[in-house]
């Protein structure tokens, strides 16, 4: 048997093992350069995928949300909660009279009652009226509770107060007060 060698000899100068160690350099920046940036295409990718995952979840709480919105829409108010007349100048005498029952069922004095003239955010279906009144404390406190927590809905505006009578009636317990009261509520329109 032959044995068989294969001698290679390479003769390299100095510039040419300078140019192979550029070469070498050259693609191991290169193989580092490709790696960091498929690490870099890695990350957003999953940055991406983790912002995909938070969009859905918001769009299915915003979707929720607007569900529920429509539902509260549908069930705003009991009819009870609305002044029921055909017309405005209906529903605030209807306003005027439930008012006047609140007034008397407190032990209040009704002193007068007008039409407030509808401010510039109103919508058409608010009827406002300023009333003047007598009562003490007590008798303002339970008349304001029974108004802003009974049927139909009432909102007090503004409320003014200053003592009334003479000066020995205002060191009583309880003094009279004179009470000016703005107050709104909402009316639908009765449909014959």
């Amino acid at each position: 048997m032959r044995k068989f060698s294969l001698r290679l000899t390479i003769d390299l100068t100095r510039e040419q093992l300078v140019a192979i160690g550029a070469l070498g350099l050259l693609l191991s920046v290169c193989a580092v350069a490709s790696i960091v940036g498929m690490q870099s295409w890695l990350d957003a990718a999953q940055t991406l995928s983790d912002r995909r995952d938070q969009l859905a979840s918001l769009q299915a709480r915003v979707r929720g949300a607007a569900a529920q919105h429509r539902q509260a829409q549908i069930d705003v108010a009991p009819p009870p909660a609305f002044l029921d007349a055909s017309t405005s100048g209906l529903a605030t005498a209807q306003f005027q009279a439930y008012l006047s029952r609140m007034i008397a069922d407190q032990r209040a004095v009704l002193v007068s009652s007008a039409i407030q003239p509808a401010a510039r955010d109103d919508k058409s279906d608010a009827v406002r009226l300023q009333v003047a009144l007598t009562a003490t404390l007590p008798e303002l406190q339970a008349l304001l509770y029974k108004l802003e927590s009974g049927t139909p809905y009432v909102f007090v505006d503004a409320l003014l107060m200053q003592l009334g009578g003479t000066a020995t009636e205002r060191n009583v317990a309880d003094p009279t007060l004179k009470v000016t009261l703005t107050v709104r509520a909402l009316w639908r329109r009765k449909i014959s």
